[in-house]
């Protein structure tokens, strides 16, 4: 049995800081967190030879609006990178998805999954085929990871 039983001296974390009920989120929202450049994507898809739909899709991949809770921002980003996507042939769609990091197969996921939620002419099986292969690369982690986050795009 303890010594001293009404010590509170062994408290060195206050756990009510972690509280999800009192949880509140930082703010701050930097210039880069305003997702991709639209103007840059249009013009290397514009320009669309197989080098330049890869470099438009890592262009809008690279600027992901995690961080905001301005639904504009999102939206106009889930627009531009499903133009992106849209803009692949099928053939092509495999060393696009290989090109990506584990990071960067999540965060193409969850705007698939985004994708999903607003179908469109004919997304949803340009989306599906995109799935398939990220799918591949990323395995079942990568799903759970994206239904599971907190942050969305």
């Amino acid at each position: 049995m303890a010594k001293n039983t009404l010590s509170s001296r062994f408290r060195k974390v206050d756990i009510d800081e972690y509280d999800e009920n009192k949880f509140v989120d930082e703010q701050e929202e930097a210039a880069e967190q305003q997702g991709p450049d639209e103007a840059e994507v249009d013009s290397l898809i514009r320009h669309s030879v197989t080098g330049d739909n890869m470099a438009a899709f890592h262009a809008a991949l690279r600027n992901p609006p995690i961080n905001t809770k301005n639904q504009a921002v999102k939206e106009r980003a889930q627009g531009i990178v499903l133009k992106v996507l849209t803009s692949f042939r099928s053939s092509e769609i495999e060393q696009a998805v290989k090109s990506l990091d584990k990071n960067s197969v999540d965060l193409l996921m969850k705007y698939i999954y985004k994708g999903f939620e607003k179908p469109s002419d004919n997304s949803s099986a340009i989306l599906l085929q995109w799935h398939e292969k990220a799918f591949a690369v990323g395995g079942l982690g990568s799903i759970v990871r994206v239904l599971t986050a907190r942050k969305t795009v």
